[in-house]
Protein backbone atom coordinates (compact mmCIF):
# COMPACT_ATOMS: atom_id res chain seq x y z
CA UNK A 1 0.00 0.00 0.00
CA UNK A 2 1.08 3.57 -0.68
CA UNK A 3 2.45 5.38 2.36
CA UNK A 4 0.04 8.11 3.58
CA UNK A 5 1.31 11.63 2.86
CA UNK A 6 1.20 12.70 6.52
CA UNK A 7 2.76 9.49 7.87
CA UNK A 8 5.26 10.17 10.67
CA UNK A 9 8.25 7.83 10.01
CA UNK A 10 9.51 7.77 13.60
CA UNK A 11 10.17 5.46 15.27
CA UNK A 12 8.98 2.86 12.70
CA UNK A 13 8.60 2.79 8.94
CA UNK A 14 5.18 2.47 7.36
CA UNK A 15 4.13 -1.20 7.36
CA UNK A 16 7.29 -2.21 9.21
CA UNK A 17 6.70 -5.65 10.72
CA UNK A 18 7.56 -6.35 14.36
CA UNK A 19 7.49 -9.36 16.65
CA UNK A 20 5.92 -8.20 19.91
CA UNK A 21 5.11 -9.52 23.37
CA UNK A 22 1.68 -8.37 24.55
CA UNK A 23 1.81 -7.40 28.21
CA UNK A 24 -1.57 -5.87 28.96
CA UNK A 25 -4.89 -4.57 27.62
CA UNK A 26 -5.96 -0.95 27.31
CA UNK A 27 -9.38 0.21 28.51
CA UNK A 28 -10.39 0.09 24.83
CA UNK A 29 -9.69 -3.66 24.80
CA UNK A 30 -6.53 -3.31 22.67
CA UNK A 31 -3.34 -5.29 23.34
CA UNK A 32 -0.34 -3.32 24.65
CA UNK A 33 3.26 -4.16 23.78
CA UNK A 34 6.36 -2.29 24.92
CA UNK A 35 9.40 -1.97 22.68
CA UNK A 36 12.97 -0.91 23.52
CA UNK A 37 13.47 1.34 20.51
CA UNK A 38 17.25 0.99 20.20
CA UNK A 39 16.82 -2.70 19.45
CA UNK A 40 14.82 -1.76 16.36
CA UNK A 41 16.26 1.52 15.14
CA UNK A 42 19.72 2.81 16.01
CA UNK A 43 18.84 6.22 14.56
CA UNK A 44 15.84 6.75 16.82
CA UNK A 45 15.42 10.35 17.93
CA UNK A 46 17.16 10.94 21.24
CA UNK A 47 14.08 12.40 22.92
CA UNK A 48 11.90 9.35 22.21
CA UNK A 49 11.21 7.48 25.47
CA UNK A 50 12.33 3.90 25.97
CA UNK A 51 9.65 1.26 26.46
CA UNK A 52 7.73 2.64 23.48
CA UNK A 53 4.11 1.45 23.44
CA UNK A 54 2.61 -0.31 20.43
CA UNK A 55 -1.14 -0.98 20.39
CA UNK A 56 -2.26 -4.14 18.58
CA UNK A 57 -6.00 -4.96 18.50
CA UNK A 58 -7.37 -8.50 18.90
CA UNK A 59 -4.36 -9.67 20.92
CA UNK A 60 -4.13 -10.91 24.51
CA UNK A 61 -1.65 -10.57 27.38
CA UNK A 62 1.10 -13.18 27.26
CA UNK A 63 0.93 -13.60 23.50
CA UNK A 64 3.81 -13.29 21.05
CA UNK A 65 2.51 -11.77 17.81
CA UNK A 66 3.61 -10.40 14.47
CA UNK A 67 2.21 -6.94 13.75
CA UNK A 68 2.43 -4.31 11.00
CA UNK A 69 2.84 -0.61 11.86
CA UNK A 70 0.37 1.79 10.25
CA UNK A 71 0.72 4.90 12.44
CA UNK A 72 3.22 6.56 14.77
CA UNK A 73 1.86 9.07 17.25
CA UNK A 74 3.74 11.28 19.72
CA UNK A 75 3.86 8.70 22.49
CA UNK A 76 2.94 5.40 20.87
CA UNK A 77 2.46 3.48 17.63
CA UNK A 78 -0.51 1.58 16.25
CA UNK A 79 -0.27 -1.69 14.37
CA UNK A 80 -2.45 -4.31 12.69
CA UNK A 81 -2.22 -7.92 13.79
CA UNK A 82 -0.68 -10.20 11.13
CA UNK A 83 -0.65 -13.44 13.09
CA UNK A 84 -0.38 -14.87 16.59
CA UNK A 85 2.92 -16.73 17.02
CA UNK A 86 2.28 -17.98 20.57
CA UNK A 87 -1.39 -17.80 21.63
CA UNK A 88 -2.61 -17.24 25.17
CA UNK A 89 -4.22 -20.19 26.95
CA UNK A 90 -7.21 -17.86 27.43
CA UNK A 91 -7.70 -17.39 23.66
CA UNK A 92 -10.94 -18.76 22.23
CA UNK A 93 -12.27 -19.15 18.71
CA UNK A 94 -14.60 -16.14 18.19
CA UNK A 95 -18.26 -17.08 17.84
CA UNK A 96 -18.90 -14.41 15.19
CA UNK A 97 -17.27 -14.70 11.75
CA UNK A 98 -17.09 -10.89 11.62
CA UNK A 99 -15.00 -10.57 14.79
CA UNK A 100 -11.96 -8.44 14.00
CA UNK A 101 -13.81 -6.68 11.19
CA UNK A 102 -16.90 -5.42 13.00
CA UNK A 103 -16.01 -2.82 15.64
CA UNK A 104 -18.85 -3.83 17.96
CA UNK A 105 -17.01 -6.50 19.98
CA UNK A 106 -13.46 -6.50 21.36
CA UNK A 107 -13.31 -9.64 23.55
CA UNK A 108 -14.87 -12.57 21.70
CA UNK A 109 -11.43 -14.22 21.56
CA UNK A 110 -11.02 -14.02 25.36
CA UNK A 111 -12.52 -16.48 27.86
CA UNK A 112 -15.42 -14.98 29.79
CA UNK A 113 -13.72 -15.49 33.15
CA UNK A 114 -10.78 -13.40 31.95
CA UNK A 115 -13.06 -10.78 30.41
CA UNK A 116 -14.47 -10.18 33.89
CA UNK A 117 -10.99 -10.14 35.46
CA UNK A 118 -9.70 -7.56 32.97
CA UNK A 119 -12.73 -5.33 33.35
CA UNK A 120 -12.21 -5.38 37.12
CA UNK A 121 -8.53 -4.57 36.68
CA UNK A 122 -9.28 -1.73 34.30
CA UNK A 123 -11.52 -0.09 36.93
CA UNK A 124 -8.68 -0.46 39.45
CA UNK A 125 -6.25 1.19 37.04
CA UNK A 126 -8.62 4.07 36.28
CA UNK A 127 -9.12 4.64 40.01
CA UNK A 128 -5.38 4.81 40.57
CA UNK A 129 -4.41 6.85 37.50
CA UNK A 130 -7.34 9.28 37.25
CA UNK A 131 -8.47 9.68 40.86
CA UNK A 132 -5.29 8.77 42.74
CA UNK A 133 -7.27 6.26 44.81
CA UNK A 134 -6.01 2.82 45.84
CA UNK A 135 -8.99 0.81 47.09
CA UNK A 136 -10.51 -2.63 46.72
CA UNK A 137 -12.65 -3.15 43.63
CA UNK A 138 -15.15 -5.97 43.94
CA UNK A 139 -14.96 -8.57 41.14
CA UNK A 140 -17.19 -7.66 38.18
CA UNK A 141 -20.66 -9.20 38.42
CA UNK A 142 -21.18 -11.47 35.37
CA UNK A 143 -24.11 -11.29 33.00
CA UNK A 144 -26.46 -14.32 33.24
CA UNK A 145 -26.19 -14.50 29.45
CA UNK A 146 -22.94 -13.92 27.56
CA UNK A 147 -24.61 -14.20 24.12
CA UNK A 148 -28.01 -13.15 22.86
CA UNK A 149 -28.42 -10.58 25.64
CA UNK A 150 -28.78 -7.24 23.82
CA UNK A 151 -32.38 -6.02 23.58
CA UNK A 152 -31.49 -3.19 21.21
CA UNK A 153 -29.16 -2.71 18.24
CA UNK A 154 -28.88 0.21 15.82
CA UNK A 155 -27.32 -0.78 12.46
CA UNK A 156 -26.22 2.03 10.15
CA UNK A 157 -26.02 2.48 6.39
CA UNK A 158 -24.77 5.13 3.97
CA UNK A 159 -27.11 7.08 1.72
CA UNK A 160 -28.18 5.06 -1.33
CA UNK A 161 -26.05 5.22 -4.45
CA UNK A 162 -27.65 4.59 -7.83
CA UNK A 163 -30.84 3.80 -5.95
CA UNK A 164 -29.28 1.00 -3.89
CA UNK A 165 -28.37 0.66 -0.21
CA UNK A 166 -24.99 -0.95 0.44
CA UNK A 167 -23.72 -2.39 3.73
CA UNK A 168 -26.09 -2.31 6.71
CA UNK A 169 -24.18 -2.81 9.93
CA UNK A 170 -21.61 -1.26 12.22
CA UNK A 171 -18.31 0.60 11.98
CA UNK A 172 -15.35 -1.35 10.69
CA UNK A 173 -12.91 -1.98 13.54
CA UNK A 174 -10.60 1.00 13.97
CA UNK A 175 -12.56 3.16 11.51
CA UNK A 176 -14.78 6.20 11.96
CA UNK A 177 -16.77 6.07 8.74
CA UNK A 178 -16.43 2.72 6.94
CA UNK A 179 -19.09 0.11 7.67
CA UNK A 180 -19.12 -3.68 7.70
CA UNK A 181 -22.29 -5.52 6.66
CA UNK A 182 -23.80 -7.36 9.65
CA UNK A 183 -26.63 -9.76 8.72
CA UNK A 184 -26.52 -11.52 12.12
CA UNK A 185 -25.29 -10.38 15.55
CA UNK A 186 -24.66 -13.11 18.17
CA UNK A 187 -24.82 -10.72 21.13
CA UNK A 188 -28.31 -9.54 20.08
CA UNK A 189 -31.42 -11.30 21.37
CA UNK A 190 -32.91 -14.10 19.26
CA UNK A 191 -35.96 -11.99 18.40
CA UNK A 192 -33.70 -9.41 16.79
CA UNK A 193 -31.75 -11.92 14.73
CA UNK A 194 -34.97 -13.61 13.63
CA UNK A 195 -36.36 -10.28 12.40
CA UNK A 196 -33.12 -8.97 10.90
CA UNK A 197 -33.39 -10.54 7.38
CA UNK A 198 -36.91 -9.14 6.88
CA UNK A 199 -36.00 -5.66 8.15
CA UNK A 200 -32.84 -5.49 6.01
CA UNK A 201 -34.79 -6.59 2.94
CA UNK A 202 -37.57 -4.06 3.55
CA UNK A 203 -35.01 -1.30 4.08
CA UNK A 204 -33.22 -2.03 0.81
CA UNK A 205 -36.54 -2.26 -1.05
CA UNK A 206 -37.38 1.23 0.26
CA UNK A 207 -34.06 2.82 -0.73
CA UNK A 208 -35.73 5.81 -2.40
CA UNK A 209 -37.02 6.97 1.00
CA UNK A 210 -33.45 7.69 2.21
CA UNK A 211 -31.66 10.82 1.04
CA UNK A 212 -28.74 10.64 3.50
CA UNK A 213 -26.96 8.28 5.89
CA UNK A 214 -29.40 6.56 8.26
CA UNK A 215 -29.66 4.35 11.34
CA UNK A 216 -32.17 1.58 11.94
CA UNK A 217 -33.67 0.67 15.31
CA UNK A 218 -34.27 -2.96 16.27
CA UNK A 219 -35.61 -3.25 19.81
CA UNK A 220 -36.89 -6.49 21.31
CA UNK A 221 -40.05 -6.19 23.40
CA UNK A 222 -42.57 -8.79 24.49
CA UNK A 223 -41.37 -11.37 21.96
CA UNK A 224 -41.34 -9.04 18.97
CA UNK A 225 -39.09 -6.35 17.46
CA UNK A 226 -40.04 -2.67 17.31
CA UNK A 227 -38.44 -0.44 14.66
CA UNK A 228 -40.35 2.82 15.16
CA UNK A 229 -38.61 5.15 17.64
CA UNK A 230 -41.92 6.79 18.61
CA UNK A 231 -43.88 3.64 19.47
CA UNK A 232 -44.24 2.69 23.15
CA UNK A 233 -42.75 -0.62 24.31
CA UNK A 234 -42.52 -2.55 27.61
CA UNK A 235 -39.79 -4.04 29.78
CA UNK A 236 -40.33 -5.96 33.03
CA UNK A 237 -37.71 -6.03 35.80
CA UNK A 238 -37.82 -8.45 38.74
CA UNK A 239 -37.17 -6.95 42.19
CA UNK A 240 -37.43 -8.43 45.68
CA UNK A 241 -40.74 -6.53 45.98
CA UNK A 242 -42.14 -8.13 42.80
CA UNK A 243 -42.00 -7.51 39.07
CA UNK A 244 -42.12 -3.92 37.82
CA UNK A 245 -43.24 -3.12 34.27
CA UNK A 246 -41.86 -0.08 32.47
CA UNK A 247 -43.42 1.57 29.43
CA UNK A 248 -41.31 3.97 27.36
CA UNK A 249 -40.69 4.96 23.75
CA UNK A 250 -38.66 2.49 21.71
CA UNK A 251 -36.09 5.17 20.87
CA UNK A 252 -35.60 6.26 24.49
CA UNK A 253 -32.71 5.14 26.67
CA UNK A 254 -33.22 2.00 28.74
CA UNK A 255 -30.55 -0.50 29.83
CA UNK A 256 -29.98 -2.96 26.97
CA UNK A 257 -29.24 -6.14 28.94
CA UNK A 258 -32.52 -7.09 30.66
CA UNK A 259 -31.08 -10.34 32.03
CA UNK A 260 -28.73 -8.64 34.51
CA UNK A 261 -31.16 -5.90 35.61
CA UNK A 262 -32.49 -7.73 38.70
CA UNK A 263 -28.98 -8.07 40.15
CA UNK A 264 -27.99 -4.59 38.96
CA UNK A 265 -30.98 -2.71 40.41
CA UNK A 266 -30.90 -4.94 43.50
CA UNK A 267 -27.33 -3.92 44.29
CA UNK A 268 -28.13 -0.23 43.82
CA UNK A 269 -31.17 -0.63 46.10
CA UNK A 270 -29.13 -2.35 48.81
CA UNK A 271 -26.37 0.27 48.71
CA UNK A 272 -28.69 3.28 48.61
CA UNK A 273 -30.75 2.07 51.60
CA UNK A 274 -27.98 0.60 53.75
CA UNK A 275 -27.15 3.88 55.52
CA UNK A 276 -30.66 4.11 56.98
CA UNK A 277 -31.78 6.91 54.67
CA UNK A 278 -35.56 7.39 54.54
CA UNK A 279 -35.63 9.35 51.28
CA UNK A 280 -34.27 8.81 47.80
CA UNK A 281 -33.61 11.18 44.90
CA UNK A 282 -33.08 9.67 41.45
CA UNK A 283 -31.41 12.59 39.70
CA UNK A 284 -31.39 11.21 36.14
CA UNK A 285 -34.58 9.20 36.42
CA UNK A 286 -35.61 8.70 32.78
CA UNK A 287 -38.70 6.50 32.70
CA UNK A 288 -38.13 5.55 36.34
CA UNK A 289 -35.92 2.42 36.33
CA UNK A 290 -34.08 3.10 39.60
CA UNK A 291 -36.70 5.28 41.28
CA UNK A 292 -39.41 2.61 40.94
CA UNK A 293 -37.13 -0.41 41.46
CA UNK A 294 -35.88 1.11 44.74
CA UNK A 295 -39.14 2.67 45.95
CA UNK A 296 -40.00 -0.18 48.36
CA UNK A 297 -36.82 0.59 50.33
CA UNK A 298 -37.76 4.21 51.18
CA UNK A 299 -40.56 6.28 52.69
CA UNK A 300 -40.54 8.68 49.74
CA UNK A 301 -38.78 8.86 46.39
CA UNK A 302 -38.35 11.83 44.04
CA UNK A 303 -37.27 11.33 40.45
CA UNK A 304 -35.85 14.35 38.64
CA UNK A 305 -35.58 14.77 34.87
CA UNK A 306 -34.79 17.65 32.54
CA UNK A 307 -37.16 16.03 30.02
CA UNK A 308 -40.87 16.53 30.75
CA UNK A 309 -41.67 13.62 28.41
CA UNK A 310 -39.44 11.24 30.36
CA UNK A 311 -40.86 12.43 33.69
CA UNK A 312 -44.36 11.81 32.33
CA UNK A 313 -43.48 8.21 31.41
CA UNK A 314 -42.09 7.72 34.92
CA UNK A 315 -45.37 8.98 36.43
CA UNK A 316 -47.35 6.61 34.22
CA UNK A 317 -45.11 3.72 35.22
CA UNK A 318 -45.60 4.48 38.92
CA UNK A 319 -49.36 4.44 38.38
CA UNK A 320 -49.18 1.26 36.29
CA UNK A 321 -47.29 -0.56 39.06
CA UNK A 322 -49.37 0.98 41.89
CA UNK A 323 -46.32 2.58 43.49
CA UNK A 324 -47.63 5.57 45.43
CA UNK A 325 -44.60 6.88 47.33
CA UNK A 326 -42.90 8.43 44.29
CA UNK A 327 -42.97 11.90 42.75
CA UNK A 328 -41.45 12.81 39.41
CA UNK A 329 -40.32 16.34 38.67
CA UNK A 330 -39.28 17.97 35.42
CA UNK A 331 -36.62 20.48 36.47
CA UNK A 332 -34.37 22.72 34.45
CA UNK A 333 -30.67 21.85 34.38
CA UNK A 334 -29.98 24.95 36.48
CA UNK A 335 -32.32 23.92 39.30
CA UNK A 336 -32.22 20.14 39.65
CA UNK A 337 -32.72 20.15 43.43
CA UNK A 338 -34.83 23.31 43.74
CA UNK A 339 -38.06 21.43 44.49
CA UNK A 340 -36.55 18.68 46.67
CA UNK A 341 -37.71 19.14 50.26
CA UNK A 342 -36.20 15.97 51.79
CA UNK A 343 -33.78 16.52 54.68
CA UNK A 344 -30.32 15.98 53.20
CA UNK A 345 -29.01 14.02 56.18
CA UNK A 346 -31.76 11.42 55.65
CA UNK A 347 -31.49 11.30 51.86
CA UNK A 348 -29.63 9.07 49.41
CA UNK A 349 -29.15 10.15 45.80
CA UNK A 350 -28.79 7.85 42.80
CA UNK A 351 -27.18 9.30 39.68
CA UNK A 352 -26.82 7.60 36.31
CA UNK A 353 -25.56 10.30 33.92
CA UNK A 354 -24.75 9.95 30.20
CA UNK A 355 -21.29 8.80 29.03
CA UNK A 356 -19.86 12.31 29.36
CA UNK A 357 -20.47 12.18 33.12
CA UNK A 358 -21.74 14.99 35.34
CA UNK A 359 -21.19 18.60 34.38
CA UNK A 360 -19.84 21.08 36.91
CA UNK A 361 -23.19 22.82 37.26
CA UNK A 362 -24.89 19.60 38.35
CA UNK A 363 -22.11 18.66 40.78
CA UNK A 364 -22.24 22.07 42.45
CA UNK A 365 -26.01 21.70 42.97
CA UNK A 366 -25.57 18.17 44.33
CA UNK A 367 -22.85 19.25 46.77
CA UNK A 368 -24.96 22.24 47.88
CA UNK A 369 -27.84 19.84 48.64
CA UNK A 370 -25.28 17.63 50.44
CA UNK A 371 -27.04 14.26 50.63
CA UNK A 372 -25.91 11.65 53.13
CA UNK A 373 -25.09 9.09 50.46
CA UNK A 374 -24.61 9.02 46.68
CA UNK A 375 -24.73 5.92 44.48
CA UNK A 376 -23.10 6.85 41.17
CA UNK A 377 -23.76 4.54 38.20
CA UNK A 378 -21.78 4.97 35.00
CA UNK A 379 -21.32 3.30 31.62
CA UNK A 380 -18.01 5.19 31.28
CA UNK A 381 -15.72 4.63 34.30
CA UNK A 382 -13.21 7.16 32.93
CA UNK A 383 -15.59 10.12 33.34
CA UNK A 384 -16.86 8.59 36.58
CA UNK A 385 -13.34 8.61 38.04
CA UNK A 386 -12.88 12.20 36.85
CA UNK A 387 -16.04 13.14 38.78
CA UNK A 388 -14.92 11.09 41.78
CA UNK A 389 -12.14 13.59 42.46
CA UNK A 390 -14.82 16.29 42.85
CA UNK A 391 -16.72 14.17 45.38
CA UNK A 392 -13.57 13.54 47.41
CA UNK A 393 -12.83 17.29 47.45
CA UNK A 394 -16.41 17.94 48.58
CA UNK A 395 -15.99 15.74 51.67
CA UNK A 396 -17.33 12.40 50.45
CA UNK A 397 -15.64 9.07 51.15
CA UNK A 398 -15.55 6.22 48.63
CA UNK A 399 -16.97 3.11 50.34
CA UNK A 400 -17.60 0.61 47.51
CA UNK A 401 -16.70 0.02 43.85
CA UNK A 402 -18.68 -2.64 41.97
CA UNK A 403 -18.38 -3.24 38.21
CA UNK A 404 -21.26 -4.99 36.39
CA UNK A 405 -20.77 -6.69 33.05
CA UNK A 406 -23.81 -5.53 31.13
CA UNK A 407 -21.92 -5.94 27.84
CA UNK A 408 -20.17 -9.33 27.51
CA UNK A 409 -17.76 -9.77 24.56
CA UNK A 410 -17.16 -6.01 24.48
CA UNK A 411 -14.87 -3.62 26.36
CA UNK A 412 -17.86 -1.80 27.86
CA UNK A 413 -19.10 -2.13 31.44
CA UNK A 414 -21.21 -0.40 34.06
CA UNK A 415 -19.56 0.64 37.30
CA UNK A 416 -21.31 1.53 40.56
CA UNK A 417 -19.42 3.58 43.13
CA UNK A 418 -20.80 4.42 46.57
CA UNK A 419 -19.98 7.69 48.34
CA UNK A 420 -20.86 8.76 51.89
CA UNK A 421 -20.44 12.03 53.76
Amino acid sequence: MRKPKKFNPHPFDYHEELELEISSLSNLGVGIARVQLDSYNENTEADKPQGWVVFVPHTLPGEKVRARIFRNDKSHSQADLIDVISPSSDRLEPKCTLFGKCGGCQYQHLSYEKQLAWKTRQVEELLAHMAGVATDVSPAIPSPKQWGYRSKITPHFKRPRDGKIGDIGFLLAGQRSHLVDVPHCPIAMDEINDAMPRIREETRANAKAYKKDATLLLRATEGRVETNHRNPISETVATDAGDITFHFLAGDFFQNNPFILPAFTGYVAQQASSCGANYLVDAYCGSGLFALSLAHKFKQVAGVEVSETAADWARRNAELNKIDNTTFLASSAEAIFADITFPAEQTAVVIDPPRKGCNQEFLEQLFAFSPRKVVYISCNPATQMRDLTEFLSAGYKLTAVQPFDLFPQTRHLECVIVLEK
